[in-house]
């Protein structure tokens, strides 16, 4: 069975993104994007709520092959563009840009059954089982969480708060029990990366 894992920075209230979404305001530092380019090298699914992939597709396809730009980025470029893109959107029609062969659009109603299908993906012989990765998209995570269908949570808690007007990841409270895999403080970072797996064994998920 696949994993679906959570990635998000995420400031000490709680917060994905300050006010109107603006991303300036999160804590950002060096170690941000190896973190994720780890993280997508053991994957090959991206799970992206409708706004989280707009701005992806806008974002990453041309930093392949921008020379300007740190190796790592133009790493997460290429990740991004081998991976499966699963959208869910119940409005998204078209506008899938660059990524639009890679990328299938699942209506909301069927998230369920959808993750359970990519969940339950048996890897090729002699290839190694690829887990799936949701970043941003907090109503997307919010929705997966109730459904009880995460099954790790990676964290890059950063050392700022946003305050009023934040975009929070959480809005309820998890329908399982976490438990801490690994807290981990790269070098030179103020951030602190916490994995958290969620056991839904003791608690029914919220459907």
């Amino acid at each position: 069975m696949r994993k679906l894992i959570v990635s998000n920075l995420v400031s000490l209230d709680g917060q994905i993104a300050g006010p109107n979404g603006d991303l300036s305001v999160m804590p950002f530092d060096e170690t941000f994007s190896a973190r994720n380019a780890e993280l997508l090298r053991e994957a090959d699914t991206l799970l992206l709520g409708r706004r989280t992939y707009a701005a992806f597709v806008d974002y990453w396809p041309p930093i392949a092959d921008d020379k300007t730009q740190p190796e790592v980025e133009r790493e997460i470029s290429r990740l991004n563009a081998n991976a499966r893109k699963v959208v869910v959107s119940e409005i998204l029609t078209r506008g899938l840009g660059a990524w639009a062969d890679s990328t299938e659009v699942v209506h909301p109603g069927k998230l369920a059954s959808r993750v359970a299908e990519l969940k339950a993906e048996r890897p090729g012989r002699g290839k190694k089982s690829k887990n799936i990765v949701t970043f941003g998209s907090a109503t997307l995570v919010q929705a997966l969480l109730k459904l009880g269908l995460v099954d790790e949570l990676r964290l890059q808690v950063g050392a700022n708060a946003v305050g009023r007007g934040g975009r929070p990841l959480f809005d309820a409270r998890i329908p399982g029990r976490l438990t801490l895999v690994e807290a981990d403080v790269p070098d030179e970072s103020q951030n602190i990366v916490l994995t958290y797996a969620i056991d839904y064994e003791d608690s029914e998920p919220v459907g």
